[in-house]
């Protein structure tokens, strides 16, 4: 099965926001994915208009990141330590627990369809990270049985490629903190593009954490498709012409990612009408996997 298109917030200008969210409302995913440090720490109070006015809209959000306002604020209410606020990044139970409260309050949604720990291998105690994944997972556990998240998963730049977890590691994990077989440990994310390839190649090759994600039978969010913006100056036309012919460069780039085999969803962080549009034509349109194959080959060679 294809990937749909979901609509990434990263990158988005604040005074495009809310737009970018409506339209995604009517896109086949109908998904957004945000986090409370994106736009400046202002991203889920620009979204919450659409998500008010969409309630179908559908929203996955993250723990992890903080900005600086807001790390004085939760080690001044005792949910991290000065180490967290010195990095701006938590994944400490006290602090799940007290950011996904935050973060339903911000988004005006009683139960959040998703919740991604943020980046965990950027802990400010990486010997400690599989102990603080499992004291955050217990904490997941507990806010889906009181019906504040649907679901959660892993969002990771590094984690996967670094060894800093797997997805058995993290399965095992879940399994500990629900303290049964059934958890609600549901969706990886991690950056899939022509740049970042090796998940792509791995993908390809019928190994890797996205297909080992797909036994388990999680979702897989392929976010930067394009590099944070970077593949439309890094690609040539004749990349683009052996992935789609007569396709553009980014839309040959996205058209790529969408043909990598085991991925949900591939998120697409803009707010142009027109690049929007023309990114939903591209995730439907068929590559061969050889043709895949050559291109990461060429690249691989280019590098």
């Amino acid at each position: 099965m294809k990937p749909t298109l979901a609509l990434g917030t990263y990158r988005i200008a604040g005074e495009h926001l809310t737009d970018a969210a409506r339209r995604a409302a009517s896109s086949p995913a109908a998904w957004i994915d945000t986090a409370p440090n994106y736009c400046y720490g202002r991203a889920h109070r620009l979204l919450a208009p659409a998500l008010a006015e969409y309630p179908a809209l559908r929203v996955a959000t993250k723990v992890g990141y903080m900005d600086s306002a807001r790390a004085r604020v939760a080690e001044a209410a005792g949910v991290i330590d000065s180490r967290d606020a010195i990095a701006r990044h938590s994944i400490g139970a006290a602090y799940v627990r007290w950011q996904t409260e935050d973060n339903r309050a911000a988004l005006g949604r009683d139960c959040l369809d998703m919740l991604f720990l943020h980046n965990p291998e950027r802990t400010a105690r990486p010997g400690e990270l599989w102990a603080e994944l499992r004291d955050a997972f217990t904490v997941l556990e507990e806010e889906a049985d009181a019906g504040h998240i649907a679901a959660y998963g892993i969002a990771t730049w590094t984690g996967f490629s670094e060894g800093a977890f797997s997805v058995s590691v993290l399965d095992r994990l879940a399994r500990e903190a629900a303290g049964s077989d059934t958890h609600h440990l549901r969706a990886i994310q991690l950056p899939v593009s022509l740049v970042m390839a090796e998940a792509f190649d791995m993908a390809l090759r019928g190994t890797g954490p996205i297909v080992q994600a797909g036994w388990q039978g999680w979702e897989v969010h392929a976010s930067a498709p394009l590099h944070g913006g970077e593949l439309k100056a890094l690609a040539t036309p004749e990349l683009a012409e052996l992935i789609q012919p007569g396709a553009s460069i980014p839309a040959a780039c996205i058209t790529a990612v969408a043909n990598c085999p085991g991925l949900s969803k591939v998120l697409m962080s803009t707010g142009d009408p027109k690049h929007w549009a023309e990114a939903l034509t591209a995730v439907d349109e068929p590559v061969a996997a050889s043709a895949l194959r050559k291109t990461l080959d060429v690249l691989a060679t280019v590098e």
